[in-house]
């Protein structure tokens, strides 16, 4: 049984995504983590971000263990490789706003706001959300879910580590 899992985040990061009246715009973001049934099961470690062509990648979420002493939990976001390589590395963790504890199966919703946080400075035009999970003794996987800001209602689903993956403007 696959559970879903939604994050909501608020603050900076639609806002930057849209200029004008669009740009305090909210939309919600899920992503489903399913129930695997596996011998020896680990939360995934699971990034969320938006690409855009020519333009650095907008991390919104990181899930990883950050309950570790001495912050050990990141020296594995390493295995996020897409998301490592596009923007973790640069990154300073805990990152406030963006990075939290790693989620059980289920669905999780993040709301975000325009012109705050990893939307900053977006504005209207085509980007790709990308999602990427990876488990200690467990797979990998990415999506990538095309759309259009302002946003308008899209989903994907994952076949393994990711279950269902959604954007959409909330009301």
């Amino acid at each position: 049984m696959h559970l879903v899992h939604r994050i909501a985040l608020t603050g900076a990061p639609l806002a930057a995504l849209a200029a004008g009246p669009a740009a305090a715009q909210s939309v919600e973001l899920t992503i489903t983590v399913p129930r695997l049934t596996v011998a020896e099961y680990h939360r995934p470690y699971v990034a969320a971000y938006i690409e855009a062509p020519g333009k650095p990648a907008k991390t919104l979420a990181v899930w990883y263990d950050d309950d570790m002493k001495a912050n050990e939990g990141t020296k594995w976001l390493r295995d996020v490789r897409q998301w490592w390589r596009a923007s973790g590395r640069t990154m300073n963790f805990p990152a406030d706003g963006v990075s939290g504890a790693t989620r059980a199966p289920g669905t999780h919703k993040v709301v975000l706001t325009g012109g705050r946080g990893g939307l900053a400075g977006i504005t209207p035009g085509q980007y790709t959300l990308v999602v990427e999970a990876a488990r200690e003794a467990g797979g990998r996987e990415v999506v990538r879910l095309p759309f259009v800001w302002p946003p308008k209602p899209a989903a994907i689903k994952g076949t393994s580590e990711l279950g269902a993956v959604s954007i959409a403007p909330k009301r």
